[in-house]
């Protein structure tokens, strides 16, 4: 297969993979009026008679979803994140509930949605899904890994929610480096010994950036891509814990519950190790140029930079 540009989204990497998992006759694809932007429209023009879309009904979808769920069938069901977070109910309880294999997809999170304003940002999504028993929780960074991950989603037996991004990001891997790539497993893509820096979705491009600015003022970082929030990679974190003494988590995401939450969670009953957090405060997003705004909440480079060199303090502080 061959490689898609070097920047590319990650929503275009779902509709790619729904193409490739076509040839399982128990795949159907759900829409909710929204099948261009989620790339679910590529899946239903080669197969409509396997795609139901419903119109701007995300409760009826899930629960449509469940139905076919529970006769056999494994339905892929997408919409915006945000009004993903209409159907709760029908997730926790319809979905959820009874561990029914619908993967749920809500494209177009966080702030780097940009322009469509706070409406329209889920910065909390990561966080409900999180709450709910049973929910595998997926942020990619990329076209490539959200392929490659949703295609993972078949041979699974419960629900999932994974958050995709309309805008462009740089292609962190390729068709022929994916072997480490699996839902629950943490991707670390770069080597360093002073700190570890956890990302998710569009912040993984900034990390691997804020790395290189520190590596130039002698700090070496270890990057990992956390594309599974639920369930979390804890091994992993526990390894680079003991080997770097701090970490960073940096999230498109409000702070609480998120990446940084699951990893603060984790630290405080396991391991208690100094731990700062980039995301979006407590606050909600607002219109504006995707740069600008990501640049107003502090989800940078130098952002995770400066947050690298607080917890590195804070580790120093007590060795």
């Amino acid at each position: 297969m061959s490689a898609p540009p070097e920047s590319c989204a990650s929503r275009d990497g779902y509709g790619r993979a729904l193409l490739r998992i076509a040839e399982d006759p128990r795949v159907v694809v759900l829409e909710a009026d929204l099948g261009k932007s989620t790339k679910s429209c590529l899946f239903r023009s080669e197969y409509p008679e396997r795609t139901v879309s419903l119109g701007i009904a995300e409760q009826n979808m899930m629960l449509v979803a469940a139905g076919m769920a529970s006769s056999g069938k494994i339905p892929f069901a997408s919409t915006f994140a945000i009004f993903t977070e209409r159907a709760f109910e029908q997730i926790r309880n319809g979905i959820a509930r009874p561990g029914l294999p619908v993967h749920i997809c809500g494209s177009h999170g966080g702030i780097h949605t940009g322009s469509d304003g706070s409406s329209a940002q889920a910065i909390e999504d990561l966080a409900i899904y999180r709450t709910i028993p049973g929910m595998t929780v997926i942020h990619p960074c990329d076209d490539i890994s959200a392929e490659e991950l949703t295609i993972q989603l078949v041979e699974m037996g419960g629900p999932s929610y994974m958050r995709t991004a309309r805008n462009k990001t740089m292609r962190q891997y390729d068709y022929e480096n994916m072997e480490h790539l699996r839902i629950g497993r943490g991707s670390v893509l770069r080597e360093g010994s002073d700190v570890a820096i956890l990302a998710c979705g569009v912040m993984v491009e900034m990390a691997l950036n804020a790395a290189s600015d520190l590596s130039d003022e002698g700090i070496e970082s270890t990057v990992v891509d956390m594309h599974t929030i639920k369930p979390l990679d804890n091994q992993l974190i526990d390894r680079l814990s003991e080997r770097c003494g701090c970490l960073v988590t940096a999230e498109d995401h409000i702070t609480f519950g998120g990446l940084g939450g699951a990893v603060a969670e984790w630290l405080s009953l396991n391991r208690p190790t100094p731990l700062e957090m980039v995301g979006v405060a407590d606050r909600f997003g607002e219109s504006g140029g995707t740069d600008d705004l990501m640049e107003a909440v502090g989800l940078t480079p130098t952002g995770i930079s400066n947050a690298a060199k607080r917890s590195i303090s804070r580790r120093n502080a007590v060795s």
